[in-house]
Order: C-alpha cells, then sequence, then structure tokens
C-alpha cells in the first residue's frame, strides 16, 4: 500500500462502519490521520470503534436530518480540533423496480439518504473549512449517476444528483483553499448488495468489461488520493473506478 500523508489531518466519513466507508476509515488510519466515523447504526458503529486501531472515534448520526448534522458537526470541530476532511460516503440501493412501478415514498427515501444527506453535510462543513482556507471534500457517487442502471430509478436519479452537487460546489468553493471532488465506483460486494435482486446484481457485473467487482479497498485508495493535500489542482472533478464500464 502506497502511504499517503494525513499526519496531524482530521477527517469524517459518514457510513464509516461498514463496507467501503470503512475501508476509507482503515486507510485514512493507516496513513495517520484521526478519524470521526459519522453512521446512524449504533452497533456497528460501535463494533467498528472497537477494532480499529489508532486515534479513532464514533458518533450515531442520522445525516439525513439538518439539525443533527449540525450539532454532530459542531461536537466533531470541538472534539477533533479541526476538521480538514469530510468523506460523504452514507448510502442505501433502494428498491429493483421498473420506474412506473416504484412507490414514491421509496423514491424519497433513496433521496434523503443518497443526496440530501451529502447536501447537509457540505452545508454545515464547508463554512469551516472555507474559514480555515483548507478542506477537501469527496462524495461518493456511482456509475449508475453516469449511465442509469434499469430497475434502479432512485439510486441512479441520486447519484446523478451527487455528481452534479460536486461540481456546483467544487466551483463555488474553488478560491476558498477547499477542494471537492467525487468518484464513480462499479458495484463492491457489500452489504448494499443484500438490498438488490440477483438479476440485478447480475446485470451490474455484466457491465463491467474486467469482469468483476471493486475491491473496497481499491475505493478507498482513490478517496484518499483525493481526499490528501497531493489532490491540489483538481477540484468539481468526477473520478471513475469502475473497471472500464464508463462511457465518458
Amino acid at each position: 500500500m502506497n502511504q499517503l500523508d494525513f499526519k496531524g489531518r482530521t477527517a469524517i466519513v459518514t457510513g464509516g462502519a461498514q463496507g467501503i466507508g470503512l475501508a476509507i476509515v482503515k486507510r485514512l488510519l493507516d496513513s495517520g490521520a484521526t478519524v470521526r466515523i459519522w453512521d446512524r447504526d449504533r452497533k456497528l458503529l460501535d463494533q467498528a470503534v472497537s477494532a480499529l486501531p489508532g486515534p479513532v472515534s464514533g458518533a450515531a448520526v442520522d445525516v439525513t436530518e439538518a439539525p443533527v448534522v449540525t450539532k454532530a458537526t459542531e461536537e466533531a470541530i470541538r472534539d477533533l480540533g479541526k476538521l480538514d476532511v469530510l468523506v460523504n460516503n452514507a448510502g442505501v440501493a433502494g428498491l429493483n423496480l421498473p420506474t412506473v412501478d416504484y412507490p414514491v415514498e421509496e423514491w424519497e427515501r433513496v433521496m434523503r439518504v443518497n443526496l440530501t444527506s451529502q447536501f447537509l453535510c457540505c452545508r454545515s462543513v464547508a463554512p469551516y473549512m472555507a474559514k480555515r482556507k483548507y478542506g477537501r471534500i469527496v462524495n461518493i457517487a456511482s456509475i449508475a449517476g453516469k449511465e442509469g442502471n434499469p430497475n434502479a430509478v432512485a439510486y441512479s436519479a441520486s447519484k446523478a444528483g451527487v455528481i452534479s452537487l460536486t461540481k456546483s460546489l467544487g466551483k463555488e468553493l474553488a478560491q476558498a483553499g477547499v477542494l471537492v471532488n467525487c468518484v464513480t465506483p462499479a458495484a463492491a460486494k457489500t452489504a448494499i448488495f443484500d438490498q438488490m435482486t440477483q438479476t440485478h446484481i447480475d446485470y451490474m457485473l455484466a457491465k463491467i468489461p474486467m469482469a468483476r467487482f471493486v475491491a473496497v479497498e481499491e475505493v478507498a485508495a482513490l478517496v484518499c488520493w483525493l481526499a490528501s493535500e497531493d489532490c491540489a489542482f483538481s477540484t468539481g472533478g468526477v473520478f471513475d473506478i469502475s473497471g472500464g464500464r464508463a462511457t465518458y
């Protein structure tokens, strides 16, 4: 593993108690960062924090609730002393159904978890970073946000929204020392697969020219580079990690 220098840096990772988020937390810790995990699953959160070595703490945070995010941000800054990195990773897959059959309530839930949460976290953290003239925000989107997966309308639309959110905020903060980028992974074998049909999983695998799912550690490597000082002239960018699937 190539070493990145996060010594003296602090980070928040949402949805960091499992899957891609946990891999990102581990990579940050291995690189010298102090990390605060936000996750609404208290059991998984406690398990992750107790199992991880290094300066890591957890907070049970529902990132879909604006007052909760504001309070958690204030607590993180107070406890960590500062805030250098935000990784917006929390998300859900939603149901696999044709658009015409998709429940309105499920559409709204997926949008709230996948897109609104990232807006709320960015909105809360960005002013503090801009005031300090330094920050790195990395949003987890998806190849589905570029291409649109059939029978996954809410997920695809929410991840397309994450891409546009990233581009807008990156332009707004381009001269503030705060860089905002997103990654568009292909599917990884995580607990999110439990929310999908086998037909949909097979469809996603068939679309990847490398004929395998991405490893969570591979996503973490890209995310952590984007969160580092080495990333100095990329903002509002969309970074593909899809095994060759991306068409643009």
